[in-house]
């Protein structure tokens, strides 16, 4: 079998058959969760919670492929991913657990370190998944797999491919999400009901609905406004500018089309131009996206580069393939490995060594465009990387693989995520299960960054200023740096500047996304490994 790397079908969307992910909002207490789209998520309700666990399990482990597709509630018709009919069978919740522990056995990097936990104690197959992981931390404390989730197979194949969700066109940045909350506009896509309503990056949001944002105990109303369920949903918003004038806004919720490479630009530098490019997504689309902005970069005679993947939490593995391609010299990605693939000692994909490297792809992948074509190379031997917390995965595969190979990456911004791992994404009965499947290791062998990479030059993030303006914190202490000057002394000057500081330090993420955005992806013919 060849990693035959292919576009995924779908990117989630937020619609009421969506998955619920953890909670936005709380009025007191704790912190900020993971996931959402458009705003961000609502809240996990409380049927998802699961059961004490038993200390042990009898339940036999069988071959996963003896109870695929025995399912509560069979599909049927025309599976869309395929074009044939579903093979799903009559089966019940029981043979769906059987199947998804077996699946773990088989396939999980870690799967001698899941514990015994009994089937009947967890109420639904997706319950039962999600404790079904390595319970082991990191050397800074923090679980090993954080990264262990489903997804409603419907919804997943609608988005992926063309990153197409229902929302308002914000990225929101949850600087706190409890009181008093600070949620700010991190950026928007071009056209979208929230660029519309001239939201700029930095804009406050301090009242959803009548209810007050920032101390309001009705979490719910402004969850609802935060991630509006359906097209056409209406919601009013208090909004509070950069330069702290106020005023309402009344937003629709539409389908928003990702952009995920904005702002290709030019900049003057000390030694000659210099490219910058926001990357936000490693989805299909970036992928005819970044060879345009590569290839604008290179016909500007670029000497130095600048790409800003601060929020950008992963996807496709062949994308971080070319992007990475694009930018390093030919020397150093020619006959090399960008990402090899380690799996636990089954080999549960009956990969051979060679088929587990992933090349640095010097032609296009047909992502978003013909497949085959020379890819356009601007041959640097160094790359500065602007980075936090919310760069995640694939994301730090790019700075991982050019170092592999000796390209020199300087990370300024924050630690990244730290998620050197990844899956094969497996449907079973509508349900898509994403189970940590392998590592990755560059050419040198190095993987080991579970708790991500320091930054060269540790700047707190800047919502005063566009991204892509050379007065941007992060873009600034780049651009000085490339200039031979040094890293600039932290300038705490405000309470905004103190938090984002605090949070940097504690790895905490800003933005509030789905899991799916926070992923190193990748197939083997039918199915793609992501990451």
């Amino acid at each position: 079998m060849t990693l035959n790397i292919r576009p995924l079908t779908a990117r989630r969307m937020w619609t009421a058959a969506s998955l619920a992910l953890t909670a936005l909002l709380c009025a007191c207490g704790g912190g900020g969760g993971g996931g959402g789209a458009g705003f961000a998520p609502g809240p996990l309700p409380a049927a998802a919670t699961a059961p004490e666990p038993a200390a042990t399990s009898d339940d036999p482990i069988v071959a996963s492929s003896s109870v695929a597709g025995q399912c509560a509630a069979p599909r049927a018709g025309i599976d869309p991913a395929t074009g044939t009919l579903f093979q799903d069978s009559a089966g019940s919740f029981a043979t769906e657990k059987r199947w998804v522990r077996s699946w773990i056995d088989e396939t999980y990097l870690w799967y001698d370190e899941v514990p015994p936990l009994a089937a009947a104690d967890y109420a639904t197959p997706i319950v039962y998944f999600n404790v079904l992981k390595t319970p082991a931390l990191t050397p800074s404390g923090r679980p090993k797999d954080r990264f262990h989730f489903t997804q409603d197979t419907a919804s997943y194949r609608t988005l992926t491919q063309n990153g197409v969700e229902v929302g308002y066109g914000a990225e929101l940045a949850y600087l706190s999400s409890t009181v008093p909350r600070d949620i700010r506009v991190a950026y928007t896509e071009a056209g979208s009901p929230a660029a519309q309503a001239a939201m700029v990056r930095g804009t406050r949001i301090i009242e959803i609905d009548g209810v007050d944002a920032i101390a309001g105990t009705d979490t719910a109303t402004l969850n609802a406004g935060l991630a509006p369920r359906q097209e056409g949903e209406v919601h009013t918003f208090r909004l509070r500018a950069p330069d702290g004038s106020e005023r309402s806004a009344t937003l629709t919720a539409a389908r928003i089309t990702r952009t995920p490479v904005q702002n290709v630009k030019t900049i003057a530098g000390s030694g000659g131009p210099v490219g910058y490019l926001l990357f936000n997504d490693h989805l299909a689309t970036a992928e005819a996206q970044l060879i345009a902005a590569i290839d604008q970069l290179k016909n500007a005679g670029i000497v130095d580069l600048v790409v800003d993947m601060r929020y950008n939490g992963g996807g496709l593995l062949d994308v971080a393939s070319e992007l990475a391609y694009m930018i390093g010299p030919a020397a150093a990605t020619t006959g090399t490995v960008f990402e090899r693939l380690e799996f636990n000692r089954k080999n549960p994909f009956d990969l051979s060594p060679a088929q587990t490297a992933l090349p640095f792809h010097a032609v296009s992948r047909g992502l978003s465009g013909p497949p085959g074509q020379p890819l356009p190379k601007l041959g640097l031997s160094r790359v500065t990387v602007l980075a936090g917390p919310d760069t995640c995965s694939a994301s730090e595969s790019v700075v991982n693989g050019l170092r592999g190979v000796g390209v020199a990456v300087t990370l300024v911004g924050g630690a990244t995520c730290g998620k050197p791992y990844g899956f094969y994404p497996k449907d079973n009965c509508g349900t898509t299960f994403f189970a940590i499947q392998f590592r990755g290791v560059n050419q040198a062998g190095f993987g080991d960054y579970g708790d991500g990479f320091a930054p060269t030059c540790a700047v707190a993030d800047d919502f005063g200023h566009a991204l892509g303006d050379p007065a941007e914190a992060r873009l600034a202490a780049a651009l000085v740096l490339q200039g031979g000057g040094a890293c600039p002394a932290a300038s705490a000057v405000n309470k905004t500047q103190l938090a984002l500081q605090k949070a940097e330090a504690e790895g905490r993420t800003y933005l509030q996304r789905s899991a799916l955005r926070e992923n190193r992806l990748l197939l083997p013919s039918s199915d793609t490994p992501q990451r």
